[in-house]
């Protein structure tokens, strides 16, 4: 199940400011629980977090896509990874204003069923190819410097876009079954129009547990062990009495962990403890009702900072792109100056370039 803002909105407006679940599915009653907090308030608030995710996530992802295409270099390590990482970021935080524009009328989704499919899919697909390409990053950094070294560059680079578009096409695969069932269609509770799930009657509860628990085990349960392990092994291989440069890249191999870990355990925990009580493994109450609701809405904002995280560290603190960022500039306003072709020349070569690159991040 991946995380979008309107996946919680069909309690909204619930008779005012109440919420109602079944305490179990073989009964008919339904208690009513009071919320302990304002629920317009939380969706104006977290509006105004999604405007500046996409400030944020549109500036820093489309800078870096720019200057990745506009390159002059031929290079065949993590660019293409972090080109692709890049896109799929900015497509994620472009989709974000439909779903502000629903939280700003409180949950109601005015733009049809097509566009209920299609923002959605856009924005799953995406968000799966982003985290996709952190673990394919982490695997690849990894073997280049342990294992293949400066092999023959044709071939790895054609293995790469193999492997990107394989990623897409998985990325695809995992979001085709909640997409498929989504319906813009009247709230129960309410005279809205909500972007929702609707499972077969029979297999509800089958359909809602398998999506969420596929999406756990695709968005965290396996990529994270894969990035972890991988990160560690290349941290192994550059030595505690290396020079300052190779500290610096064991320092940055755990914050890579450290961010994937901080912004996506909080949602995948929440979303754990929600599929728990849907199941009724966790007795119903109305704390656990109110809190969950707010927990799932704040940690998916939360989770998506990872795409305004990931341009920061994966280009911005790597002197190789903050010298491509430069150099762009620099043609774009200063090719008179002969500036630029000081700045050139004055680099590392293209060899010292690739064995920067091969002695993992910087």
């Amino acid at each position: 199940m991946s995380v979008n803002v309107n996946d919680f909105n069909d309690i909204l407006d619930a008779l005012g400011d109440l919420n109602f679940s079944t305490l179990d599915d073989n009964v008919s009653h339904v208690e009513v629980c009071h919320s302990t907090f304002s629920q317009k308030a939380l969706l104006y608030a977290l509006s105004v977090l999604y405007i500046f995710l996409f400030i944020i996530g549109l500036a820093a992802n489309a800078l870096v896509v720019w200057v990745n295409v506009r390159s002059e270099r031929k290079r065949y390590e993590t660019h293409l990874y972090i080109l692709n990482l890049a896109i799929a970021d900015l497509c994620v935080v472009a989709t974000l204003p439909v779903s502000i524009s629903s939280l700003l009328q409180l949950g109601h989704w005015p733009f049809g069923d097509a566009m209920c499919k299609m923002t959605h899919l856009i924005f799953s697909v995406n968000l799966f190819s982003s985290i996709f390409f952190l673990t394919c990053m982490s695997v690849d950094r990894y073997l280049s410097v342990k294992l293949f070294g400066d092999g023959p560059s044709q071939r790895k680079r054609r293995t790469r876009q193999l492997i990107c578009v394989g990623v897409w096409l998985l990325a695809l695969f995992a979001a085709l079954p909640e997409t498929y069932f989504l319906q813009a269609e009247k709230s129960r509770y309410s005279d809205s129009i909500v972007c929702k799930s609707v499972f077969p009657a029979d297999t509800t509860k089958e359909w809602t547990v398998g999506i969420q628990m596929s999406f756990f085990m695709l968005g965290f349960a396996i990529p994270f062990p894969i990035i972890a392990v991988f990160y560690v092994l290349l941290a192994g291989t550059i030595q505690p009495s290396a020079d300052q440069e190779r500290r610096i890249s064991r320092r940055l191999v755990f914050t890579y962990i450290v961010v994937f870990l901080v912004c996506w355990v909080p949602y995948h925990g929440a979303l754990l403890l929600d599929t728990l009580a849907f199941l009724n493994v966790l007795p119903f109450n109305c704390t656990l009702e109110n809190a969950l609701y707010a927990a799932l809405h704040l940690t998916q904002w939360f989770s998506l900072l990872h795409c305004c995280l990931n341009p920061i560290i994966y280009n911005f603190i790597n002197k190789n792109y903050r010298y491509d960022l430069m150099k762009a500039f620099i043609f774009k306003y200063s090719t008179k100056t002969g500036l630029a072709r000081l700045i050139d020349a004055s680099h590392v070569s293209e060899t010292e370039y690739s064995a920067v690159e091969n002695q993992g991040p910087l």
